[in-house]
């Protein structure tokens, strides 16, 4: 099953982000194994990669109709050792953070993004979690820092 779940990852990071940097490559492992893990999504690293609903699949590559073939030898031999590591060390790396769960290039611009809260961007992805995870606090309003600061 190991071997399955390292496969299934391994493709997901080639067709999503083997061009990217390897920190957006991580970013796209990690972000599947935060859907892994979460109640919202399947429970297997290959269930989530091919998972597909009324829109289409979540990851692009799994239903574009194209080969899902690697043919870049040396990019899915960095795919597989990036899965490997991911799998196995993945609690201890973090590029995006536990609750990303989505992301998309620049190029485009979801129906969903404005449900979710950016984190970061990497390469040419930007990643997301849902708004009801993120609380950012807001800035102090200047009155209330002045005069604190003219009563003590």
């Amino acid at each position: 099953m190991i071997e399955t779940a390292l496969m299934c990852l391994a493709l997901n990071i080639f067709f999503e982000a083997r061009s990217e940097p390897i920190q957006g490559q991580l970013a796209v492992a990690e972000v599947t194994l935060n859907r892994v893990k979460s109640s919202n999504y399947p429970n297997t690293i290959c269930e989530v990669v091919t998972q597909e609903n009324q829109n289409g699949c979540q990851f692009s590559w799994w239903c574009d109709g194209i080969s899902d073939q690697p043919t870049e030898k040396y990019s899915f031999k960095r795919s597989k050792a990036l899965a490997k590591l991911m799998i196995e060390e993945g609690e201890y790396i973090s590029v995006v953070g536990n609750n990303a769960t989505h992301y998309h290039t620049e190029d485009v611009i979801p129906y969903w993004s404005n449900n979710f809260t950016e984190l970061n961007k990497i390469g040419k992805h930007i990643f997301y979690t849902e708004k009801s995870f993120y609380f950012k606090p807001l800035a102090r309003p200047e009155e209330i820092g002045n005069y604190y600061l003219l009563t003590n």
